[in-house]
């Protein structure tokens, strides 16, 4: 992990700033292209009958996606380390494109128009909070532990409001759901920035610490997504 203070003895703070510039900016990319799979394999899906058929009429077949990206998560957070380069980004654009297979049920539910307007709220908000915990020199940590305990407490309460099936209770998690994923954005932007080790600028271990970063980062852009969406959107 990067140490600032550890580290400046070899690296002017020019050298350390150019470099986790490069860095995010790769980050950025693995993320907005993973984002990429997925809108156009939502896409693709709610374009075809069949495939809407066949995802959503089949018996356990989205639940099954759903837990198979599960499995995709915790794989790719246990086994990065020692995958290499090319295996860390082939896993983790199979997870953009599965996601995109059970992202598609949105188009079913909430109107194009707003679907288009929330994901320009989310791309807006997403970049302000990213650039400020880039940019802040307060530490976010006790923010990023914050979010986590509301993120655990939001898991719990969606849980439970799928049986109780209140229309207060989902408001009101949808509203602390934007909350928890507005800190962690900035919270995660900041760690990212951070994990950069400096020096190794173009090795295989480079490229999976921006894979993970873009990961971290995409899930919490889909995440927000899916919060203002269940706020702001119309349905059909």
């Amino acid at each position: 992990m990067y140490q600032p203070a550890q580290q400046s003895h070899a690296f002017s703070e020019e050298q350390v700033a150019a470099e986790q510039a490069a860095f995010i900016r790769k980050v950025y990319l693995f993320m907005a292209t993973g984002l990429g799979a997925t809108a156009i394999t939502a896409l693709l899906v709610v374009s075809s009958e069949a495939a809407i058929n066949f995802i959503f009429r089949t018996p356990f077949l989205y639940l099954g996606l759903i837990i198979a990206e599960l499995v995709m998560v915790w794989t790719f957070s246990s086994l990065a380390r020692r995958m290499s380069a090319v295996g860390a980004g082939a896993l983790f654009y199979a997870y953009a494109i599965m996601n995109g297979l059970t992202l598609s049920v949105i188009f079913l539910v909430y109107t194009a128009s707003s679907i288009s307007t929330v994901f320009f709220i989310t791309g807006a908000t997403f970049a302000a909070l990213s650039v400020y915990g880039y940019v802040t020199k307060r530490d976010l940590t006790s923010v990023g532990h914050f979010m986590m305990m509301g993120l655990i407490g939001l898991i719990i309460a969606s849980v439970v409001n799928l049986w109780l099936r209140s229309p207060q209770m989902y408001w009101v998690t949808s509203c602390v759901g934007v909350i928890v994923f507005v800190g962690l954005t900035a919270y995660d932007t900041q760690k990212i920035k951070q994990l950069n080790v400096i020096g190794n600028a173009g090795t295989d271990e480079d490229h999976k610490e921006a894979i993970h970063g873009a990961l971290v980062l995409y899930l919490d852009f889909v995440n927000l997504f899916l919060y203002l969406l269940r706020l702001l959107g119309r349905r059909r």
